[in-house]
């Protein structure tokens, strides 16, 4: 015959066996359902509706004034976008060379060419992660743009989805825009 395997300490009495094996199968339940309860509640992020960026009240804020700007966009309102833009706006166009560079005092011109070119603009933004940093905050997204380019009798629609980041500056209870138009 085969030893019994020890359920319990060597030294537990034979009367302790089975109050000890209750003892452990409540402790390992209980454990189980705080971390069942846990994983199913308030372990889980809340975002801001329509984004995958986190809820805060910080985030909130920095969505509705990148919401400003999309409104601006889609009504090619220049004056709100210049308004919305800090004097330090600064765009290097993705490349070395510098002739595409637009700082503040171009903006107005770069925008009055684009807004002259289109219209019917739908402009949709899709808000997939803000870094707030000491000086800069950082909004990246998904931008999907649609517009008409009138050309004679015969219009043109172009489309398009593409990633951006606009990084904004505190101007006091709101922010300005200093790179990404």
């Amino acid at each position: 015959m085969r030893p019994v395997p020890q359920l319990c300490p060597k030294e537990a009495r034979p009367s302790q066996v089975g109050t000890l094996a209750r003892m452990r199968a409540f402790a390992l339940g209980a454990v189980s359902c705080v971390l069942a309860v846990g994983t199913l509640s308030g372990c889980a992020t809340r975002y801001i509706p329509n984004t995958d960026v986190a809820d805060s009240p910080d985030n909130r804020r920095i969505v509705a004034f990148c919401e400003a700007y999309r409104k601006a966009v889609e009504r090619g309102d220049i004056v709100r976008l210049v308004e919305l833009a800090d004097p330090s706006y600064y765009e290097a166009g993705g490349n070395v060379d510098a002739s595409d560079d637009i700082d503040f005092a171009g903006l107005k011109a770069y925008l009055v060419d684009k807004f002259q070119k289109a219209e019917n603009i739908r402009y949709e933004i899709r808000y997939r992660r803000i870094t707030i940093g000491a000086e800069v905050v950082q909004v990246d997204f998904t931008y999907s743009g649609s517009f008409r380019v009138p050309a004679g009798n015969s219009d043109t629609w172009r489309n398009t989805v593409e990633e951006n980041r606009l990084q904004l500056v505190a101007r006091g209870d709101s922010f300005a825009v200093i790179a990404g138009m």
